[in-house]
């Protein structure tokens, strides 16, 4: 048991994980000081899918109802060709009724604003940078170095993305991330006319989406395999995003060139292949893309770092010793996070087949699967989407909390 004096938990990286694991401690009891790095948390990233079991995690945070009104609805979403032929296609109302919510597209920002406005103010220290100095034990507490010196905790929560450097000290001999294959874009624009349908376009060796967000904005990414580090000869990722994308079914082509050259975001996708050891050691927990970073080909980057928040956050109390716990929480997170990353790697697998044989084979099978019923066509995201949270502070299991 902790017998040093440390401060009860510490949070490095305000990010979407970190902000939810915040929040999540707080409704706990527990009191929380967040570190981030950057001056302000303006957002990096456009658009973000909040799928059924992320808002059920985000109910249990106090912030669903919110994020679910930001949502703009759309009657349909599916998987078409390049030419608009559709692959696979399933009306909203369908999927509501079998997982019992929808997938609420939202800005990035209003995700963080819902996290932050929940939040008892000075939670978040903007400007400040923290890394790990010692993972702390039983009797030992963590030690984090901050613009003020070292602290110590309790329990820290190390939600310091992909590059993790808390990540590095904990597992030094884990080969970390590695390239995906795949580059990728993504901006919000704002046309005359949203469209009518959401979803994803798929050719050869590469990915564009649509998806309608609140105030008329659409949410527009792209994905393609390219070298690591390759960028547009001129810098101008748009006009880039026209030469992949440009002949591709409307409404795409209309869509990008309404898109602001400054504000394509392009990122290559990397994650951790090989699974860790355990999410946790010592007195620190490692969470969202520190702990299991993943390609966005599942939409559930995100999605997994706010499960993570709760699941880390609902047996913890007050009083009690929350290294006790971080065993349940790799036990809880590690099978379910490690699945979900393989099976983003399988669907990018496929988004990457480019000679015509493969790409029309996979896309004649893609074609017979959305004829099945929807039934057994929604069932196969069941495992992701089912996930129930648990309760936190006091809250009824199934309620919002």
């Amino acid at each position: 048991m902790l017998t040093t004096h440390a401060r009860p938990a510490i949070v490095i990286g305000g990010g979407i994980g970190g902000l939810a694991a915040a929040l999540a401690l707080h409704r706990q009891g527990i009191p929380v000081t967040v570190h981030e790095r950057a001056t302000s948390l303006e957002p990096v990233g456009a658009g973000l899918a909040l799928a059924p079991n992320a808002l059920r995690a985000l109910d249990r945070l106090g912030v669903g109802e919110r994020l679910r009104a930001l949502a703009a609805p759309h009657p349909a979403i599916g998987l078409r060709h390049p030419s608009g032929r559709w692959l696979a296609r399933t009306d909203t109302a369908t999927f509501e009724a079998r997982f019992g919510d929808t997938v609420a597209a939202v800005a990035r920002s209003e995700v963080v604003a819902a996290l932050l406005d929940a939040l008892p103010e000075g939670t978040v220290r903007t400007g400040s940078p923290a890394a790990l100095v010692t993972p702390g034990s039983d009797t030992e507490p963590a030690v984090v170095r901050t613009g003020d010196g070292e602290q110590s905790a309790a329990l820290v929560v190390a939600a310091d993305g992909i590059r993790s450097a808390s990540r590095a000290l904990l597992f030094p001999g884990h080969p970390g991330p590695r390239y995906s294959g795949f580059t990728s874009w993504r901006t919000v624009v704002t046309p005359d006319r949203r469209p009518e349908a959401a979803g994803e376009i798929w050719g050869r060796g590469q990915l564009a989406g649509v998806v309608p967000l609140a105030d008329g904005r659409v949410y527009l990414y792209g994905a393609a395999l390219a070298p690591a580090g390759s960028r547009a000869a001129d810098g101008d990722e748009k006009a880039e995003l026209r030469r992949r994308f440009g002949t591709w079914c409307a409404p795409l082509p209309q869509l990008l060139a309404l898109a602001e050259p400054g504000r394509v975001l392009r990122h290559d996708v990397w994650d951790l292949a090989d699974p860790l050891p355990a999410h946790h050691l010592g007195r620190v927990a490692l969470l969202g893309d520190a702990a299991h970073a993943m390609c966005p080909f599942q939409g559930q980057g995100a999605c997994q770092a706010i499960e993570d928040a709760v699941v880390l956050a609902a047996p913890l109390a007050p009083s009690t010793d929350p290294a006790a716990d971080l065993p349940s929480y790799t036990a809880a997170r590690l099978p379910r996070t490690t699945g979900i990353v393989t099976g983003s790697r399988r669907i990018g697998d496929l988004v990457a087949l480019r000679t015509p044989a493969a790409v029309l084979l996979r896309d004649c099978a893609l074609a017979l699967a959305g004829r099945l019923p929807a039934r057994a066509l929604l069932g196969r995201s069941g495992p992701t989407y089912d996930w129930q949270p648990p309760a936190l502070g006091g809250a009824a299991p199934g309620a919002a909390a």
